[in-house]
C-alpha cells in the first residue's frame, strides 16, 4: 500500500488518487460515484473497515488500487491508455457463463494489440450498480467504452446515456451494416436508421398456457386475446423482471391503446419469476391459466405435460439487448466489436439461450411464421420513454389494485 494505508478514509484515497473512484465503484461501493457522498460517507468510512464490512480481502483490492494509480495491468506492465477497453453492463442469465467463458477466451488470445477489463454481470443483479456512476459523469471520461444491457431503462433517458447518444459521443459499436432477414423487413425494421444504438440479440415474450386451469375459455392466441374479460384473474407476468416488462407495457399501449395496460392490470393474477412460472401447475394456491415469459423458458416446461408454449400470432413482444460505444474509440474498438457481433457470441445468443440473434448469417431456428411485435424507432423519437412507462406502470398497478379491492 505505497500510495495509501489501510486505516486511510475513503475519501482520503479518491480525493488523492482519482482514477481509484472506478475501482471502488466495480467493486461495490456505487455511493462513491456520487461526489456529495463521497465527501460524506467517503470520510466516515476508513479502508480497512469498509473491506471487512464487505468480506473484501484486503490485500488483493489494494492490489487493484495500486494498478489504478500507477495505471498498470495485471502483470504491472506499463500499458497505453489508448489499448485500453472497458467494457460493462448485464447478460441474460441463461448465457452469462458461456458468454463470458467466450470473451474470456478471446481477451486472453489478444493480450498483445488491446487491453480489456470487462465486467458483465447477470441481469438478474439489475442496473443499479451502473446507474450511479452514469447519472454523475458529466463527461464521458467517466464512463466506459462499451455498455451492454437489456430494456429500455438506461440507454434513452438524458439523465442517463441519452444526452451522450444525442451529442452523438455514444453510438452503434456492432460491424453489421445489414442485420439478419428476421429483423429487417418491411413489417419489422429493427436496425436504428440512426445508427445510434446496437443490437446485438432479442429476448421475446410467448405465453405457456395451463391446459388444465384454462378450462372451456378459447386458447389464447395473441397479446390482444389476452385482455378479453374471460381472463380475469388468470395470467401471470414478470413485473419483476423490469427490462421485459417495460418492453410489454410500453410495446402494448403502442399498438393497442393505453386501454390494453388496463385490461391487462385487471386480468394479472400474480407477479412470478419464470422459474417460478414453470412449476406453477403444482402450485397449491393460485394457479394462472397464462404465464407470460422470455422464450427460453418454455423449453424447459415438462414435455407431454399440461403447459402448453403459444408464440402470439400477432408477434412476440421483444426487449433488445442493447450495445453502445465510445464513437471516439471506434478505431480501438474494432476487434472487441467484431468479436461481439461475431458468430460464436451469436451462436450462444441464439442457439443455447433463445435469444435471437441479429447476426445477418446466424440462422435463429425460429419458424419464419413466428412474428416479433417491436416498438419501434419512430415510437422511441418522438415518445418520452421514461414517462411514457411511468404512465403506464400507474395504469397498470391502478388497474390491479381496484380489482383485488373488488375481489
Amino acid at each position: 500500500m505505497a500510495y495509501f494505508k489501510a486505516e486511510d478514509s475513503l475519501f482520503e484515497i479518491t480525493e488523492k488518487h482519482p482514477q481509484t473512484i472506478k475501482v471502488f465503484v466495480e467493486q461495490g461501493f456505487e455511493q462513491l460515484a456520487d461526489e456529495q457522498k463521497r465527501a460524506t460517507l467517503g470520510k466516515a468510512l476508513r479502508l480497512n473497515i469498509a473491506l471487512a464490512m464487505r468480506n473484501i480481502d484486503e490485500a488483493a483490492f489494494a492490489e487493484l488500487l495500486n494498478q489504478a494509480i500507477e495505471g498498470t495491468n495485471g502483470n504491472n506492465a506499463a500499458v497505453d491508455s489508448s489499448k485500453k477497453i472497458n467494457i460493462k453492463g448485464l447478460l441474460p442469465c441463461p448465457v452469462r457463463l458461456p458468454l463470458q467463458e467466450a470473451l474470456d477466451e478471446f481477451i486472453e488470445n489478444n493480450t498483445e494489440d488491446i487491453h480489456i477489463k470487462a465486467q458483465l454481470k447477470a441481469a438478474s443483479m439489475g442496473l443499479d450498480w451502473i446507474k450511479d456512476e452514469i447519472l454523475s459523469a458529466e463527461k464521458i471520461d467517466r464512463l466506459d467504452d462499451i455498455y451492454i444491457s437489456a430494456g429500455f431503462d438506461m440507454f434513452f433517458e438524458d439523465s442517463y446515456f441519452g444526452r451522450f447518444i444525442k451529442s452523438g459521443e455514444y453510438a452503434d459499436p456492432l460491424p453489421w451494416k445489414q442485420i439478419n432477414s428476421d429483423f429487417d423487413h418491411d413489417s419489422l425494421r429493427l436496425k436504428d436508421p440512426k445508427s445510434r444504438y446496437g443490437i446485438i440479440a432479442v429476448v421475446p415474450a410467448v405465453f405457456l398456457v395451463n391446459t388444465q386451469i384454462i378450462g372451456d375459455r378459447p386458447m389464447p392466441q395473441s397479446w390482444e386475446d389476452l385482455l378479453d374479460p374471460v381472463f380475469a384473474n388468470s395470467i401471470s407476468l414478470p413485473v419483476s423482471d423490469f427490462d421485459l416488462f417495460n418492453a410489454i407495457l410500453l410495446t402494448l399501449s403502442q399498438r393497442y391503446g393505453t386501454e390494453a395496460i388496463t385490461a391487462l392490470g385487471k386480468n394479472m393474477q400474480q407477479s412470478l419469476h419464470p422459474a417460478q412460472m414453470l412449476k406453477s401447475d403444482r402450485s397449491k394456491n393460485q394457479k394462472p391459466a397464462i404465464t407470460i415469459m422470455p422464450y427460453f423458458f418454455t423449453k424447459m416446461a415438462k414435455s407431454g405435460g399440461v403447459m402448453q408454449a403459444v408464440w402470439p400470432k400477432d408477434g412476440a413482444i421483444i426487449s433488445p439487448i442493447f450495445a453502445i460505444g465510445k464513437a471516439n474509440r471506434f478505431s480501438q474498438m474494432e476487434k472487441l466489436a467484431d468479436f461481439l457481433g461475431s458468430m460464436k457470441l451469436a451462436e450462444i445468443l441464439s442457439h443455447q439461450g433463445l435469444f435471437p440473434s441479429l447476426n445477418p448469417d446466424i440462422d435463429n431456428k425460429v419458424p419464419k411464421e413466428n412474428a416479433y411485435m417491436w416498438l419501434g424507432w419512430d415510437y422511441i423519437d418522438t415518445h418520452n420513454l421514461d414517462q411514457e412507462f411511468k404512465n403506464c406502470d400507474k395504469l397498470f398497478n391502478d388497474a390491479h389494485n381496484l380489482k383485488t379491492v373488488k375481489s
